[in-house]
C-alpha cells in the first residue's frame, strides 16, 4: 500500500521552459548557454550551485566571470526563473486532496535558491500560498548536499524519512531519476515535461 508520494518540483508540479531559461541566460552573456544547461541534471557551475557546494553570492560572482560583466542578484534570479513556464491548477488541486487522503507528500528536486526564493514564497501559487503549503517535507539538493540520480540523495531521503521502498510512490519525469528510485524498489510514474500525471496517479493509488 502507497503511503508516501515523492514529487518533483520542475517538470511534475510545475511545467518548465529549458528553452526560455537557455534564452535568459544567454542574454546575460552566457556563451554556449545551451550546452551549459541541463533539462535534468545541472553541471558545472549551475550543478555546484544545486547541489550545494557554492551558494547564491558564489554562483553570482563566478557567472559574472563567465558572461564578463557583473551581475545582479535579480538578474540571476530572472535567468533561473526563465525555467518556470507553468502551474497547472489541476497539480495544486490534486496535492491537497492527496494530504486530506493522509497521504504523506514529499517534494523532492534538483533545484537552488533562486528558484526556491520563488517556489516557497507567497507567491507561488496565485492565492498566497508557498510550496511547502502543498507538502510535508521539502527535500532540496542544494540543502542535502546531493543531487538526483545519485545514490547519495535517495539513500539521504530514505534514511532521514523513514520511508519503507514498497510504501513509497516517486513522481519524476526524469528517465534516469526513475530508473535510480526503482533500483531502491520504490514505486515510480515518468510523466512527459507538463503532461496531467493525475489520472494515471488516481489509477495506480486505486489498485
Amino acid at each position: 500500500m502507497i503511503k508516501n508520494i515523492l514529487f518533483d518540483l520542475g517538470g511534475v508540479v510545475v511545467t518548465l521552459d529549458h528553452g526560455e531559461a537557455v534564452r535568459r541566460f544567454a542574454q546575460l552573456g552566457l556563451k554556449q548557454a545551451a550546452d551549459e544547461l541541463d533539462p535534468y541534471t545541472q553541471g558545472g557551475v549551475f550543478g555546484d550551485l544545486e547541489a550545494g557546494r557554492i551558494d547564491a553570492e558564489e554562483f553570482i560572482r563566478i557567472l559574472g566571470d563567465k558572461c564578463g560583466r557583473r551581475l545582479s542578484y535579480e538578474d540571476c534570479l530572472n535567468a533561473w526563473l526563465g525555467y518556470r513556464k507553468d502551474l497547472p491548477k489541476r497539480n495544486l488541486v490534486m496535492l491537497s486532496e492527496l494530504r486530506k487522503q493522509g497521504y504523506r507528500l514529499i517534494l523532492v528536486s534538483n533545484t537552488n535558491p533562486f528558484m526556491m526564493a520563488w517556489a516557497d514564497s507567497d507567491d507561488f501559487d496565485g492565492e498566497g500560498h508557498p510550496i511547502s503549503h502543498y507538502f510535508h517535507r521539502l527535500f532540496l539538493s542544494y540543502k542535502v548536499g546531493a543531487m538526483k540520480p545519485e545514490p547519495a540523495f535517495f539513500n539521504k531521503l530514505m534514511a532521514q524519512e523513514k520511508l519503507i521502498p514498497a510504501e513509497t510512490l516517486f513522481i519524476d519525469d526524469g528517465p534516469r531519476n526513475v530508473a535510480a528510485a526503482n533500483q531502491m524498489g520504490i514505486r515510480t510514474l515518468c510523466p512527459v515535461n507538463g503532461g496531467d500525471w493525475t489520472g494515471e496517479l488516481s489509477r495506480i493509488l486505486g489498485e
